[in-house]
């Protein structure tokens, strides 16, 4: 397979894998891929993922290539706070949930951190849609107990203060039943308690 052939068949990715380009050829070498990563027509992200070097990058390119790059996994923490227009900071790292352990990765377009949450807590997030290819995102509910989870640490009001959380957008966005629901299957007496306070401040503030 020559480069005109491989990127007829790969251009519709936003990333690949080596595993995807040896179910279609069999017999293209690893040294193809160095050669055409000299001459500038792909990038390597991590260890056998590639994309193309004039990939248009957006959050949704990001959030499929986080899913990809690092499977099981689904955008969560800041990124999908960000991505909700819950926190005011742009988000310059892709942060994600996983079953597997905590890394990160820096590559040549963005780094991506990803962190552990036990298999029973990798439930919360939905599939949206970039041109014909499916990416995982926390939902709002669980982007927020996620982030909770995350930084134990907050917990008094002037810790939530310093997190400069929209809550209006919050109250807009969230079904409460959910929340509160999602909160309990944590399974944490500590954790259920810290995101009540959340509700009570973000009520309050709105």
């Amino acid at each position: 397979m020559d480069y005109r052939e491989f990127e007829q068949q790969f251009r519709v990715f936003s990333v690949f894998g080596v595993s995807d380009i040896r179910k279609a050829s069999p017999s293209l070498y690893r040294s193809q891929l160095s050669q055409w990563q000299d001459k500038g027509y792909i990038k390597k992200l991590r260890r056998g993922y590639y994309i193309f070097s004039d990939l248009k990058l957006n959050e949704p390119v990001l959030c499929l290539i986080a899913n990809r790059i690092y499977a099981p996994s689904y955008v969560s923490f800041e990124m999908a706070l960000s991505h909700y227009s819950l926190i005011p900071e742009g988000v310059y790292t892709i942060t994600s949930a996983t079953t597997k352990k905590t890394s990160r990765f820096a590559t040549p377009i963005a780094q991506f951190n990803y962190h552990t949450l036990r298999p029973q807590l990798f439930f919360g997030y939905q599939l949206q849609e970039w041109h014909g290819q499916r990416y995982k995102v926390a939902e709002v509910e669980k982007a927020v107990l996620d982030y909770l989870y995350l930084h134990p640490a907050i917990a008094r009001e002037a810790d939530f203060h310093e997190w400069r959380f929209n809550s209006k957008e919050f109250l807009r966005l969230v079904n409460m039943k959910k929340f509160r629901e999602y909160a309990g299957l944590f399974g944490n007496a500590y954790f259920i308690a810290r995101s009540k306070v959340l509700l009570r401040l973000i009520q309050r503030n709105a």
